[in-house]
C-alpha cells in the first residue's frame, strides 16, 4: 500500500512552494498562489498522511489518522498575537501523528516537517501551557521516577541513527540542550528526536518506508513519555 501510493507523494514543487513562500511572505502573494498551495503542499501531505496510515495503525489503533488540520497537519498560518517574527505564514508544514489524550493536554507525535531546504522525521514532546494537564506531567514523569536508567537505554539504542536534543526552565526561560535529557523530567519543557533528511529523500518512491522505519525505531518514546497501558 505504500508503495502504491508513491508515485503522488512529495514532489519538487513542495519545496519550491516554500521557498517561494518565504521570499514573499505576504497575504496578497498568498492569495494568488492558493491554487498553487492545495497543489503542491494541501494534496501531497494529504496523500503521504494516507500512505502512512497502516503502518500508523499497525504501530497502534488508537493514532488519529483522520487527516484534519490541527490533529495531522500543521497550519500555515502563524497566529502573531504572540509571536516575534509577525509575518503571516510559516514557510514549512508537518505531517503529524498522536494518540488522543484527556482534556486535550499535550502529548508526543511522531512527526515529518517540511521546509524550503530539508525535511526531519522523528518524535517531539511538549510540556504546554497547561503543564499539569499534559502526558509529560501525568505519564512521562512518573515513569522516569519509576525507572530513572531510561533516557540512557534510549541513548544507546538511537544515538547513532538520531539526533536528540531537549529544552528546560532557566530563569523562567527556555534553554536548549543539545544531547539526552539528564534532569528528573520537572524542569523539561520539550524533547525532540529527529533525523534530517535530504528533500531529494523525500521525493524518492522510499520515503513513505523509509518514513515508516523511523517512526518504528521512535514508537517506544512515545509509547513511554505518552500513551496510557
Amino acid at each position: 500500500m505504500l508503495m502504491a501510493a508513491a508515485n503522488s507523494l512529495i514532489t519538487r514543487e513542495t519545496f519550491r512552494f516554500f521557498r517561494d513562500l518565504a521570499r514573499n511572505n505576504r497575504t496578497e502573494w498568498m492569495e494568488a498562489n492558493r491554487q498553487r498551495y492545495k497543489q503542491s503542499v494541501v494534496q501531497p501531505l494529504r496523500n503521504l498522511c494516507q500512505a502512512m496510515t497502516p503502518a500508523m495503525l499497525r504501530l497502534d489503533p488508537r493514532f488519529d489518522c483522520t487527516g484534519r488540520s490541527g490533529a495531522n497537519f500543521s497550519r500555515i498560518n502563524r497566529d502573531t498575537r504572540f509571536a516575534k517574527d509577525k509575518t503571516p505564514y510559516r514557510a514549512q508544514m508537518y505531517l503529524k501523528f498522536s494518540v488522543p489524550f484527556s482534556r486535550d493536554g499535550e502529548t508526543g507525535q511522531l512527526y515529518a516537517g517540511f521546509a524550503a531546504d530539508t525535511v526531519t522525521a522523528g518524535f517531539r514532546i511538549y510540556s504546554g501551557s497547561k503543564r499539569k494537564d499534559s502526558a509529560w506531567a501525568q505519564i512521562a514523569e512518573p515513569r522516569l521516577q519509576a525507572n530513572p536508567r531510561w533516557p540512557a537505554q534510549q541513548k544507546k539504542r538511537l544515538s547513532r541513527r538520531y539526533e536528540s536534543y531537549w529544552y528546560s526552565t532557566e530563569k523562567g526561560a527556555w534553554t536548549k540542550h543539545s544531547g539526552w535529557p539528564v534532569q528528573d523530567g520537572k524542569k523539561l519543557q520539550g524533547w525532540i528526536v529527529r533525523r534530517k533528511l535530504t528533500p531529494l529523500a523525500a521525493t524518492r518512491n522510499a520515503f513513505p518506508r523509509e518514513l515508516s522505519k523511523i517512526f518504528r525505531d521512535l514508537f517506544p518514546l512515545l509509547r513511554f513519555t505518552s500513551l496510557r497501558d
